[in-house]
C-alpha cells in the first residue's frame, strides 16, 4: 500500500495529518503538484514536481497507483477512476470516495457545472477549517486501518 496526495490545492492540515500517519505507520507517501511542495525530511514521504498542464498529476497517480493505495484528492472525476481501480479515495474535507457512492458526487460534481456554464453561481465551499480537519482524520484512519487489515 502506498499513500499518494494531488497536492496542488492539498490543505496544509491535511498534508500534515498525512505525515504523521507516514511516519508513524512507515508507508511510502507521494505528493505529486505541478509547484514545489515541501515535506518533512522522511525516508518514506517525498514529492514531485510534475509539468504544468490539464491533469498532469492526476494522469501520473492512476498510471502509478495500484489497488489498495490510498489517494487523497479534491477531484471528483479523479476519485471516481480510482475507486474503479480498486483505489481508496478521500478529499481532504473527509468524503471517503466508494463504490456505492462514487456515481452521487459525480452526479452532484457534473450538475454543479452544468450550473456554472449557463452562469448560475453558487456559494462555493465554505473555507476549509478545523471540522474539515477533523473529518478527514477521522476517514483517514478508517481507510488506513482497512488497508492494513487486508
Amino acid at each position: 500500500m502506498q499513500i499518494w496526495v494531488d497536492a496542488d490545492a492539498c490543505p496544509v492540515p491535511v498534508k500534515n495529518i498525512i505525515f504523521k500517519a507516514a511516519e508513524r505507520l512507515k508507508i511510502d507517501t507521494t505528493l505529486l503538484a505541478n509547484h514545489p511542495i515541501s515535506t518533512p525530511p522522511s525516508t518514506v514521504i517525498r514529492s514531485r514536481q510534475v509539468q504544468q498542464g490539464f491533469d498532469v498529476a492526476d494522469n501520473l497517480i492512476l498510471e502509478w497507483m495500484s489497488a489498495g493505495d490510498i489517494v487523497i484528492t479534491q477531484d471528483v472525476p479523479l476519485a471516481a477512476e480510482i475507486v474503479a481501480q480498486g483505489g481508496v479515495a478521500i478529499n481532504p474535507r473527509g468524503t471517503l470516495y466508494t463504490p456505492d457512492n462514487m456515481h452521487e458526487h459525480l452526479v452532484r460534481r457534473n450538475r454543479a457545472e452544468e450550473m456554472r456554464s449557463m452562469g448560475f453561481e453558487g456559494r462555493g465551499a465554505e473555507p476549509f477549517g478545523k471540522k474539515h480537519s477533523q473529518a478527514f482524520a477521522a476517514s483517514f484512519d478508517k481507510a488506513l486501518a482497512q488497508a492494513l487489515r487486508g
